[in-house]
């Protein structure tokens, strides 16, 4: 699972049709300060990414104290959460100049993966609005700082990089 993590002040998502039209039948979601993720699912992803994501996105630290360090999870500032599912994060463009999205998990099997972190990250107490799986939509967020971070669950269990010189 590769997510894209961005600390917002605020976010929107809407529904569009094939014309640009606001989608009637979906109630655009908003949220004010928290985390806006990007989230894109791959066939073998299941529920040990799910829960590892889970716990990296509530308990990184990259909202400010009261000393203006980020040194606060979501769950200390009470921030919300707005999840977009997004296949294209999985894009290769190694050959040719259009993106194969191979890598990308099976539609179905994606939508799964995506609705159990959004259910797992609500039950930590996170108010999760959710964009809609497979629509065109149209984001909009003002980044705050701005803070963007990748998670990628496949080097989950990978070693990071030592920092010792030999």
């Amino acid at each position: 699972m590769r997510i894209v993590i961005q600390r917002v002040s605020r976010a929107r998502v809407d529904v569009v049709d094939e014309q640009g039209q606001p989608d009637p039948d979906f109630k655009p979601q908003s949220i004010g300060t928290g985390l806006l993720l990007l989230v894109a699912v791959q066939d073998g992803d299941g529920a040990d990414q799910v829960d590892y994501a889970v716990r990296k996105l509530t308990r990184m630290r990259i909202f400010a104290d009261e000393e203006g360090r980020m040194n606060r999870s979501i769950l200390d500032c009470g921030g919300s959460i707005l999840s977009i599912s997004q296949f294209t994060l999985y894009a290769d463009l190694r050959r040719g100049n259009r993106p194969s999205f191979m890598a990308a998990g099976e539609p179905q099997h994606a939508q799964s993966v995506w609705q159990d972190l959004n259910r797992a990250l609500a039950a930590t107490g996170v108010l999760v609005a959710e964009g809609r799986f497979g629509a065109h939509m149209r984001v909009d967020l003002a980044n705050d700082g701005p803070v963007t971070i990748l998670l990628d669950t496949d080097k989950l269990m990978k070693p990071a990089a030592s920092s010792t010189a030999i």
